[in-house]
């Protein structure tokens, strides 16, 4: 390393004018670069026991191990086990506490961001995740994760925040302080009417309120299966859902819509049907759940097209299982229809697309970079087998991104 440093001091102080001995300044910078890419390669390919037991620690918990947390770390790599000091990183509090609070809270929200405070959807992301519970019924399980009793919280609202506000200044560990519970014992919905974290308050509050409840569909297929609208677009499906809100000829030009519109709503408006009978009422602070009545914004500027589709229920079809979009693995053993929320989570939640999508989000997250060769993509490829076939757990899959990129 001492040799390089010369090497490239030599380099850059060259008083030779470039012209005069036949090197451009941006060539002499290439060489250098190169000399130093290759030293920083050597040295990851050589980092051992120890390093890569550090790397883990940190990517995991976010903060340094204690010296006999590294320790015991670093012995277990040593003799071919990295998963178990993977799994001695995760019992770090921070890995719950910051690194899972920072890797949902960006679903909870509309633009996307990690600055928000703690809430009832990251609460039950990170206590679905400690558990163990399998990650595949986070859109349609009866559950939540609340702050434990002894904790001096106020209790669980419907109409506001504060139970988790308060969990967050106190700084209460998520690792011990939640406890799950059943959804609809505490939000008033009925368990056949509970969809995971899409009927959490927090969800309803970014995704159900105002609008026609295609946002809530939206901001699913991008938080859970990492594909906007535009990724899904297929313009060769039957329109007859599409509804009345939706003009025909926007602008005058009939061309716009079958090329354009029909390619998202063609899909998206009979899966968001599954959401007609809710509602976030802003003036309450709760969800709605209208069971047998259709929310009015189903109706929303109804006269755009009269002749569009009514909504009568909420009775959702998965019109993706045919044509393009059949590549996003729809499991085979569901029906690819069915009555509300719950159903609609479970279609959305077992397909391959949000097998895939969890992983490539632990990988960045973990990795800090997107899988970028073909040697990622083999890894991703092997870490959704694993997630689906060991019953979607997520602390193994962060085990598993944690352990390919130790060296890295």
């Amino acid at each position: 390393m001492f040799r390089l440093t010369v090497m490239s001091r030599d380099v850059m102080n060259d008083r030779t004018c470039p012209e005069r001995n036949g090197f451009s300044l941006r060539l002499q910078l290439q060489l250098f670069m190169a000399a130093l890419l290759s030293v920083v390669l050597i040295s990851v390919a050589a980092a051992g026991p120890r390093e890569q037991a550090k790397r883990i620690h940190d990517r995991l918990a976010g903060v340094p191990p204690t010296e006999d947390v590294l320790a015991d770390m670093e012995a277990l790599i040593g003799v071919n086990n990295p998963q178990t000091a993977a799994a001695m990183a995760m019992q770090n509090p921070n890995f719950y506490n910051v690194t899972l609070k920072n890797f949902a809270a960006p679903w909870t929200n509309r633009e996307q961001s990690v600055f928000v405070p703690l809430n009832d959807y990251i609460a039950t992301v990170i206590g679905m995740i400690r558990d163990d519970v399998p990650f595949n019924t986070l859109l349609s399980a009866d559950i939540l994760y609340i702050g434990a009793g002894n904790l001096g919280l106020p209790a669980y609202s419907s109409s506001n925040n504060n139970h988790y506000s308060q969990m967050e200044q106190q700084g209460v560990d998520m690792m011990s302080g939640l406890v799950q519970t059943p959804q609809s014992s505490v939000t008033g919905l009925p368990p056949g009417a509970t969809a995971g974290i899409m009927t959490t308050r927090a969800a309803a509050e970014a995704f159900f309120v105002a609008g026609t409840n295609r946002a809530m569909f939206r901001f699913t297929l991008m938080n859970h299966m990492c594909n906007d609208l535009e990724q899904v677009h297929d313009v060769k499906l039957p329109p007859d859902r599409i509804r009345q809100d939706v003009s025909r000829s926007p602008g005058g030009d009939s061309r716009l819509f079958l090329n354009n519109c029909i390619g998202c709503h063609t899909g998206m408006d009979p899966m968001a049907q599954a959401f007609a009978y809710y509602n976030f009422n802003p003036d309450t602070g709760s969800i709605e759940y209208t069971p047998g009545q259709v929310q009015p914004k189903y109706f929303n500027n109804d006269s755009n097209f009269p002749f569009g589709y009514v909504t009568p229920d909420d009775r959702w079809d998965n019109y993706w299982r045919s044509g393009q979009n059949r590549f996003l693995g729809w499991s085979p053993g569901l029906p690819g229809s069915g009555n509300g929320a719950k159903s609609l989570g479970e279609e959305l939640a077992n397909s391959t697309a949000f097998a895939s999508c969890q992983v490539k989000k632990v990988f960045r997250a973990v990795c800090l970079r997107p899988p970028e060769d073909i040697a990622d993509r083999a890894q991703v490829d092997q870490m959704v087998a694993s997630f689906t076939s060991s019953g979607y757990l997520m602390k193994q899959t962060f085990a598993d991104a944690a352990v390919y990129c130790m060296g890295q």
